[in-house]
């Protein structure tokens, strides 16, 4: 049973027989509080890295993230999807001077973790320490920033885990759904091929990792963050020290185009015999995350998708019974993004479930959405994101990611009240242009002779391309 059943089950089982009600008047919700804009000390060294220093009264922590633009999938060959997951994963096993082990315990030993992740549009490094040890913990960090071994060993498990992770999430019609609208919505563009596949992983050696870490990791294409309980001078001093004979090997890779506006739509069926559900994906381009928009789309995505008392969620779930849950809205990247949707649905509900997309797709670009659900929408979106940035290491890593994909650091002060700004009229237009049901692309992965004909409203389905 899943560890969320279980714990469904569990509380249900405690759960008072009579729920008490709620007081006949409530008072009201207080303002949302926006951040203050953060306090930066800001240094650039001459070999071009940005060094932002955000000292901080509170755990006796350090946390550091380094961010490098274009490192991450939108750099890696057509020939080679998902590179950077593997270059990630292998960056904190082992450098030119430690193993492994002798890493893992060199980081404990500090008090602290360290770790790394691929994303769109570049990778991540982060780790934290006892403020006492934050010059050690900075010298370390570049030491597995800089100088990553690639080891033959390491390179062989990581491959070997990849196949098998690759083969277990190969089995998920949601993988095979997603990796689908992924290639329809973004075509031939590097959002459209971040999954990877056997040959991409096999192929992978230490040699092409190293020459990939020297091509991808530039001073001048990276900023570092360091919070906590320090002083700026010294942090400052700590990084100048780290990184400052850190020199660009080479080219830069190549820049990362814009994603279309707009892709035909496509109908795809993926057929999975003997499946009992049916995985539906809508799809279609979006937004980048500077355009003006997008502050704008992150409401109405909170309106028709994103959250349990969104509008898709409490059609399909909640009044229908048709799937355990659903959602839909905008994701958006530096190039370009995507509006995307989809749910876990029982075969003989397929179309209906379609038509329900549907009809909530077509609502939020004609009618407006009356004042207290948009209360309840901004509300939800502000709080949550003033939450994700409470603690430290968040904080550090918004603001590293953030400028990754070109926003300011006055983003964070700015996120709220552009928020509660939003208009009905505002989150209207945004549907009319970017969840027009024939805009979408639509993939469904189930037994065909249980759906086929549930699809047919919705146009020609045929199986994807080299499927």
């Amino acid at each position: 049973m899943k560890p969320a059943l279980m714990l469904l089950l569990a509380l249900t089982a405690v759960a008072p027989t009579h729920a008490q009600p709620l007081p006949k008047e409530l008072p009201p919700f207080g303002p949302d509080k926006p951040l203050p804009a953060p306090k930066i000390e800001r240094q650039t060294l001459p070999n071009g890295l940005q060094v932002w220093v955000l000292p901080r009264q509170g755990l006796p922590r350090v946390d550091l993230v380094l961010a490098v633009k274009g490192a991450g999938y939108t750099a890696d060959p057509a020939d080679r999807p998902g590179l950077a997951s593997l270059l990630a994963g292998l960056m904190t096993e082992g450098t030119k001077q430690r193993d492994a082990k002798a890493l893992a315990e060199a980081v404990q030993a500090l008090g602290g973790a360290i770790g790394a992740d691929a994303g769109n549009d570049g990778l991540v490094l982060s780790a934290n320490a006892l403020a006492s040890r934050g010059e050690a913990l900075v010298k370390l960090f570049a030491e597995v920033a800089r100088q990553p071994a690639f080891a033959d060993n390491e390179v062989k498990l990581a491959r070997d885990n990849a196949l098998q992770a690759l083969k277990a999430a190969a089995a998920q019609p949601g993988f095979l759904a997603d990796g689908a609208l992924a290639k329809a919505v973004y075509g031939s563009h590097p959002y459209g091929r971040t999954q990877a596949t056997e040959a991409s992983i096999t192929g992978t050696t230490a040699e092409a990792l190293r020459a990939e870490h020297a091509r991808r990791f530039r001073p001048d294409q990276a900023v570092l963050v360091i919070a906590g309980r320090v002083a700026a001078k010294d942090a400052q001093a700590w990084a100048a020290a780290a990184f400052g004979d850190w020199k660009a090997d080479g080219a830069a890779p190549p820049a990362t185009p814009a994603v279309a506006a707009q892709t035909p739509p496509q109908r795809l069926l993926i057929h999975r015999a003997g499946s009992t559900q049916s995985t539906l994906r809508l799809g279609r381009p979006g937004l980048p995350v500077s355009a003006a928009d997008d502050v704008a789309l992150r409401v109405a995505s909170a309106v028709i998708g994103s959250g349990f008392t969104s509008r898709i969620n409490l059609n399909l779930r909640e009044e229908k019974g048709y799937t355990y849950g659903a959602g839909a809205g905008g994701r958006s990247h530096a190039f370009g993004g995507g509006i995307f949707g989809g749910a876990d649905v029982r075969n003989e509900v397929t179309g209906a479930s379609l038509k329900e997309f549907v009809a909530e797709y077509r609502r939020l670009g004609t009618e407006p959405v009356p004042a207290a659900e948009l209360t309840v929408a901004k509300r939800y979106l502000a709080g949550t994101y003033v939450l994700g940035v409470q603690q430290q290491g968040a904080l550090a890593q918004r603001l590293a990611r953030d400028w990754m994909v070109g926003l300011p650091a006055s983003r964070l002060a700015e996120f709220v009240p552009a928020v509660h700004k939003v208009s009905a009229e505002q989150v209207r237009e945004i549907g009319r242009r970017y969840f027009a049901p024939e805009a979408q692309s639509i993939v469904v992965v189930g037994d065909q002779a249980a759906i086929a004909e549930q699809l047919k409203p919705y146009g020609e389905f045929v199986a994807p391309a080299g499927r």
